[in-house]
C-alpha cells in the first residue's frame, strides 16, 4: 500500500469510509466488522466516521463504536491506524440531516466520540458541514480550542469552499489545518476547486463520496465510457480505475470509498498499484 500524508501523519493512500455500514441499508455488525479488517488486511490505516452516521434517534456515535469493536477485535497491529471523524451534522432519526456548527454542541459532540470512539485523543477531527447560523470563525475556533487541549491529534474541514479553508488556516494558525474533505467523483467535479487549492497549499484532500454515489460500481462505465473503456482495456474494475485516477490528480488526493463487503474494500486498495499514463489521465479528465 502506498503511503500520503495528513498534517504530520502518514496513512494510506487509499482509505476506508465508514458511513455504508451504519446509515440506511447497513449490513449486519459482522459483515461490518470483515469489512473493517478486511480493509486493514489490504493496508488501510485510514478510517473515516462521524456522529452521525447511524438511523435512529438516539444511536448517535453508532459507526464510532462499530469502527472501536473492529479495531479492538484486530488480531495485528493498529497502532499506526488514523481514524477520522467529525461533529455539526445531526440525524434526528426522520431520515434526515440537519445542522449545528454552534461551538456548545461541537464541544459536547467531540466528548460523545472520544467515548464512542473509547479513546483520550482523536487523531483527525473535521468540522462536518457549516452551519449557516453560525459564523465559520465560530465553529472552526472550536477546533483550535481541541487542539490546544490535546483532544484531537490534527484538525480537519468537510463539506467546504475555497473562502471556508482560508478562514480555517487563519483560525487554525499556520499548518494546523490538515485535511479538507469534499464529495468529489467523475460524477461530481464542483470541487475541483478546492482540491486546487489545497494542492497548492499541501493540505491533504479527502473525496468523499469517490463513485459519485453510485450502488454498483459497475454502473460506473454506462455513465463514463471512457472510464468503462481504460477500465476494460486494464482488466480492473471501474471502481479501481476510478481511485487510481483521483490518486493521479494530486498528491495531496487520499480518496475515501465507502464499503460495506469485504470484496469491495479489498479491490479500492488495490488502486495504488494501478499507475495511470498521463494520456489516461487527460482523458479520464475530459470525461
Amino acid at each position: 500500500m502506498q503511503t500520503r500524508t495528513i498534517g504530520r501523519v502518514t496513512v494510506s493512500a487509499i482509505g476506508l469510509g465508514g458511513m455504508p455500514m451504519s446509515i440506511e441499508g447497513r449490513p449486519d455488525e459482522d459483515r461490518s466488522i470483515r469489512t473493517i479488517h478486511a480493509a486493514l488486511d489490504a493496508g488501510v490505516t485510514l478510517i473515516d466516521t462521524a456522529d452521525a452516521y447511524h438511523v435512529n434517534a438516539g444511536e448517535a456515535g453508532h459507526n464510532e463504536r462499530l469502527i472501536a469493536k473492529a479495531l479492538a477485535t484486530y488480531p495485528g497491529d493498529t497502532s499506526n491506524v488514523l481514524v477520522a471523524t467529525k461533529g455539526g451534522h445531526i440525524r434526528p432519526g426522520d431520515g434526515s440531516w440537519t445542522v449545528d456548527g454552534s461551538p456548545a454542541h461541537l464541544r459536547q459532540a467531540v466528548d460523545a466520540s472520544l467515548k464512542a470512539l473509547g479513546t483520550d485523543t482523536i487523531g483527525l477531527y473535521q468540522f462536518h458541514r457549516p452551519d449557516p447560523k453560525v459564523p465559520y470563525e465560530e465553529s472552526v475556533g472550536v477546533l483550535k480550542e481541541l487542539l490546544d487541549q490535546g483532544k484531537i491529534r490534527l484538525a480537519g474541514i468537510s463539506n467546504a469552499t475555497v473562502e471556508q479553508i482560508d478562514i480555517a488556516r487563519r483560525v487554525l494558525g499556520e499548518g494546523n489545518l490538515a485535511s479538507v474533505q469534499n464529495q468529489f467523483s467523475p460524477a461530481f467535479r464542483s470541487s475541483e476547486p478546492e482540491l486546487r487549492h489545497t494542492a497548492s497549499l499541501g493540505i491533504a484532500f479527502l473525496p468523499w463520496s469517490p463513485l459519485g454515489g453510485i450502488g454498483n460500481a459497475g454502473d460506473l462505465g454506462s455513465r463514463h465510457r471512457a472510464f468503462a473503456e481504460i477500465a476494460r482495456d486494464r482488466q480492473v474494475s471501474p471502481q479501481r480505475l476510478t481511485l487510481a485516477w483521483l490518486l493521479a490528480l494530486a498528491p495531496t488526493v487520499i480518496p475515501i470509498p465507502g464499503a460495506s463487503r469485504p470484496e469491495s474494500v479489498t479491490d479500492s486498495a488495490q488502486a495504488t498499484d494501478l499507475v495511470l499514463t498521463s494520456e489516461e489521465v487527460d482523458r479520464l479528465n475530459q470525461a
